[in-house]
């Protein structure tokens, strides 16, 4: 029996939705969330297809009896189940349009949730949401996995803390190119619902990829925004969603943030890169080389911080996101899990009956999720108006 769950000393249950044949973020997630050991996937609905949900348990390990053909057939079945056999946590996976429906109905069954972002199809969903959650008293972590990564949490503490001084300026961009031509059209199914903009939402590349670079400004600073203004392109001809943007914020202190998303450059992957300007210094990390992160100041020579949670220079919130010691390279799958890392432990305080902070946490949340939906429909709006400033800055917005 796991013992690393504090007072709870069981494996938290976990139930999957979406992941069936095809899936990419799906194997993600339940990946990610058995990595430390601390969860079990023991149940799931993994295919809005009856036959393939089915069909898909298997490679997951789920048992025919909690392989569901929807995910209302799984709520109503887990409740029926005894309090130490139900599962804990859902996991949404699933296309844009599907996640309210989803968490709202797990949320309101009393179930912790994490769920792939963006949060919901649109605000309103989103601020819906927060109430259900508010209302239920569960855990609900969004899917911002680059929060996840050591280096990531290392700047934060050290942004946060006032090592660079104060923040005036903050570009972060997202640039793919595997939407250069329109995939869409070869039924591609990646490519098919994230460009239709009755699964997507109101954005295209500034929905998928722009609201992670958003995310990662805002998590790393904690800088708020006051008011955007925002260009949003489709350069494939006959795609209904935008394949590229830029937009410009002014934060509440005076500074500027960009964000930047494209996936039509020929060549880039997933070149998710961050630079933050301070007064005593500036810092750069990107994501395909996460391991590493350059730290300036004028007239020193650039510091370049490696992933070592044994070295003197590593902060505390540095250290705690990672699993290796320096020179094994930490990515992708273990920023993923950092999320679920740090769930549970909220998830394990509420089994347990003890109070757990909601909102000011290091895994991003329904709040951040709900911020997330409000940059997407300020900037769509703005795009619409030629670039017209807009406020930015969202009641459930935290620092």
């Amino acid at each position: 029996m796991d013992t690393t769950n504090g007072s709870l000393n069981r494996k938290l249950r976990m139930a999957l939705v979406g992941g069936g044949a095809g899936s990419f973020i799906g194997r993600v997630h339940a990946t990610a969330a058995v990595l430390d050991n601390r969860a079990a996937l023991v149940a799931g609905a993994l295919s809005s297809n009856p036959e393939r949900a089915k069909a898909s348990a298997p490679a997951y390990d789920i048992p025919e009896s909690r392989a569901y053909t929807s995910y209302q057939e799984m709520i109503e079945k887990e409740l029926a189940l005894s309090a130490d056999q139900r599962i804990d946590f859902v996991s949404v996976a699933t296309p844009n349009h599907t996640h309210f429906d989803i968490a709202k109905a797990a949320v309101d069954a009393g179930f912790n949730v994490i769920c792939d972002k963006p949060m919901t199809f649109d605000l309103q969903q989103a601020e819906d949401l927060v109430q259900a959650v508010q209302a239920s008293g569960v855990v609900f972590a969004v899917s911002h996995n680059y929060t996840g990564y050591p280096l990531v949490r290392q700047a934060r503490q050290m942004i946060q803390s006032g090592e660079l001084g104060e923040i005036q300026v903050i570009r972060s961009n997202y640039i793919q190119g595997w939407l250069r031509t329109r995939l869409e059209s070869e039924d591609q199914k990646q490519a098919a619902w994230r460009t239709d903009p009755t699964k997507s939402g109101a954005a295209g590349a500034f929905g998928d990829i722009g609201t992670h670079a958003y995310n990662l400004g805002r998590y790393m600073t904690g800088m708020l925004p006051d008011k955007v203004s925002c260009n949003l392109r489709i350069f494939e001809k006959g795609r209904a969603l935008d394949d590229y943007g830029h937009a410009v914020i002014q934060l509440e202190n005076g500074g500027l943030m960009t964000v930047t998303a494209s996936q039509i450059s020929h060549g880039r992957e997933n070149d998710l890169f961050i630079e933050v300007d301070g007064t005593k210094g500036a810092l750069a990390w990107r994501q395909e080389n996460p391991n590493e992160m350059i730290v300036r100041q004028n007239g020193k020579p650039h510091a370049i911080y490696t992933r070592d949670p044994n070295a003197p220079f590593m902060n505390e919130m540095g250290k705690a996101a990672c699993r290796l010691p320096s020179g094994h390279p930490e990515a992708f799958f273990e920023a993923f899990a950092n999320v679920y890392r740090f769930a549970y432990d909220a998830m394990v305080q509420r089994a347990a009956g003890e109070a757990f902070e909601p909102k000011d946490t290091i895994y991003p949340n329904v709040y951040d999720g709900c911020e997330g939906m409000y940059f997407i429909q300020q900037c769509v709006a703005s795009s619409s108006e030629n670039g017209a400033w807009l406020p930015l800055k969202h009641e459930h917005a935290r620092r």
